[in-house]
């Protein structure tokens, strides 16, 4: 056994939890801080209708994130339970085929967007002012999809074996040389959009690499065997069936974001899908801390439900959501209560930051809320339950923003858009409370019977 796996088992369960998020909260720090600065730069670099352009394309990174996630989420699942139950055959199949299913589904998705950009610019709700810089974005942006969803699904597997600092620096690796090479092309060279997404794809490109180096080079647990490429549909059944709650919530939020972006440029304009923009960009910020906790909480439970440990499956859910809700009740007090200043690090724009500053009131009333939902999402996945794993995972998105952002426009307007957001996070918490509430009962019972001395019985 791996001296990851033996940490998975016998280390105190507070101190595998910090040690497993604290480096997937790094990564994703420096993740949405590259987001966050880039639009700083194209915002600052560019201008106000640049900012828009960038919105625009964003659900098709979205999109390419959710295939990305979609194979890491189900494969890491996957790994965790072969190395809990120590079946290293399975755990290296697994890995080959989600390399496999990234080169398909990447390439496709590139090949598919090159040859018709101009109709997903528009129907990604470019308005005609902000057409020319959403195009020239999306052009080169395609350029990078096997690499992005090469690297985010790699991020899962890495985390899968225990080994959370080499995703972390991987995740350091592309932000920062994307940081670092945004104002060269931007300001230095004048490339304007088109620079910003080639500083994105050629820090893509090195992220890859250097995960490919670890994968080859003896320090993973794993081993990339050319035999492993081959599709096996047992394997690809259970990755696409665990990881698709993942797919559809991020496919999700790439549909809502399309959807978001056409009825803000028919209910404000360009400047509406600006300051949509930087609240996705500031969101995703503030959620961070809580995903990597449950990015943390992941591989500790598949190990300990696959090892039938249910005493530390518990400990660890508690742990996690406590730490979780106060992130995002942090996120919350600085969102809420100082929005104009945050709106002013990305543009002066005088129309920009006054409608900002109040659609960031509207949108981040309930985001205390967030940090319980992901961890309880989490939960599901990591213990390869598909059906509550996919509940929970869109009800947000799908159940309750999507009619929530058709309906309330009617009577408020543009503020019923961003209304929607409040609304669905507080409704998508009641739910996540309501399912895990019996499935921790569940485990204190299994836990009960291990104790009590009968091995047998089982949920599995």
């Amino acid at each position: 056994m791996h001296n990851h796996s033996l940490a998975l088992a016998n280390e105190p369960v507070k101190t595998l939890l910090w040690k497993l998020s604290v480096p997937a909260i790094a990564g994703m720090f420096v993740m949405s801080l590259y987001n966050v600065v880039d639009m700083i730069f194209v915002g600052r670099g560019v201008g106000a209708l640049a900012i828009a352009g960038v919105s625009v394309v964003f659900p098709l990174q979205m999109f390419t994130m959710a295939v990305g996630m979609m194979i890491g989420m189900g494969t890491s699942s996957l790994i965790s339970r072969s190395l809990g139950a120590g079946d290293m055959k399975q755990a290296e199949r697994a890995l080959g085929n989600a390399i496999s299913l990234i080169l398909i589904l990447g390439g496709t998705l590139t090949i598919v967007g090159l040859a018709k950009s101009t109709f997903f610019t528009h129907l990604f709700g470019a308005t005609d002012d902000v057409f020319p810089y959403a195009k020239e974005y999306m052009d080169v942006i395609l350029f990078g999809t096997v690499l992005r969803e090469f690297s985010m699904s790699s991020n899962g597997i890495i985390r899968a074996e225990g080994n959370a600092h080499v995703a972390m620096i991987s995740m350091f690796i592309g932000a920062l040389l994307n940081i670092a090479l945004d104002p060269i092309f931007i300001f230095v060279l004048d490339m304007g959009v088109r620079g910003a997404a080639l500083a994105t794809v050629i820090a893509q490109a090195v992220t890859a690499l250097y995960i490919l180096r670890y994968f080859l080079s003896g320090k993973s647990s794993l081993r990339i065997k050319v035999k492993n490429f081959l599709l096996g549909w047992v394997v690809v059944k259970q990755i696409v069936s665990i990881g698709s709650a993942s797919f559809i919530r991020t496919a999700a939020g790439s549909f809502i974001a399309v959807i978001i972006n056409r009825m803000l440029g028919s209910y404000g304009g360009g400047i509406s899908l600006a300051v949509y923009g930087v609240i996705n960009r500031v969101l995703m910020f503030g959620a961070m801390p809580s995903i990597g906790i449950a990015q943390g909480l992941q591989p500790i439970l598949g190990f300990s439900y696959g090892a039938r440990r249910y005493d530390r499956g518990i400990e660890v859910i508690r742990k996690s959501a406590i730490i979780a809700t106060a992130f995002s009740v942090a996120a919350f007090l600085i969102l809420f209560f100082f929005p104009g200043p945050i709106v002013r690090i990305f543009s002066t724009d005088a129309a920009l930051v006054y409608q900002g500053t109040h659609a960031m009131k509207l949108v981040f009333i309930a985001f205390w809320l967030i940090g319980f939902q992901v961890v309880g999402s989490t939960i599901f996945q990591a213990i390869g339950k598909a059906i509550p794993t996919f509940i929970l995972s869109t009800s947000r998105q799908i159940l309750f923003l999507i009619p929530l952002i058709f309906i309330l426009p009617h009577f408020f307007q543009l503020d019923g858009i961003w209304l929607s957001f409040p609304i669905a996070d507080t409704l998508s918490f009641a739910i996540t409370l309501v399912m895990v509430i019996p499935q921790m009962r569940e485990f204190k019972i299994q836990q009960a019977l291990i104790e009590g001395g009968d091995v047998t019985c089982t949920n599995h």
